[in-house]
């Protein structure tokens, strides 16, 4: 499990606007959301980039979005968020865009076969086509 050090989200949320947010700070609809969030802030913290590279990436990923008809209801930011998160990680060279795609559809592999509720282990055989 992630431990997310409090000053490192809030150094999120003020250094990238937009971010979907109450009284108490940023807040999540789905609990995805909230781990790619935890991704992107413990990314920056240990140095990948900085906040001023990250907003621009988002920016750039929300109007990649829009010109191809998102509605920018606020529904589909961590969508985005997560869309920036893998252009940084592949431009960064920590993983490539396939590697990324070949570990997320093993994940669905793996998630497919699993009963609801019991761990989600990958197998090699995750990792076939």
């Amino acid at each position: 499990m992630m431990t997310l050090n409090p000053q490192a989200g809030i150094g999120a949320f003020i250094a990238v606007p937009g971010i979907p947010c109450d009284q108490d700070g940023p807040v999540f609809r789905e609990p995805w959301e909230a781990q790619a969030f935890a991704m992107a802030v413990a990314l920056h913290a240990g140095g990948l980039f900085s906040w001023t590279e990250w907003a621009a990436t988002l920016a750039t990923e929300i109007k990649r979005a829009q010109a191809a008809g998102d509605a920018d209801t606020g529904e589909t930011y961590y969508q985005h968020w997560l869309a920036s998160l893998e252009t940084l990680i592949a431009e960064k060279g920590i993983a490539s865009t396939d590697t990324q795609h070949r570990y997320r559809d093993a994940w669905d592999h793996a998630a497919d076969r699993t009963p609801h509720g019991a761990p989600i282990e990958l197998k090699p055989e995750d990792f076939k086509s």
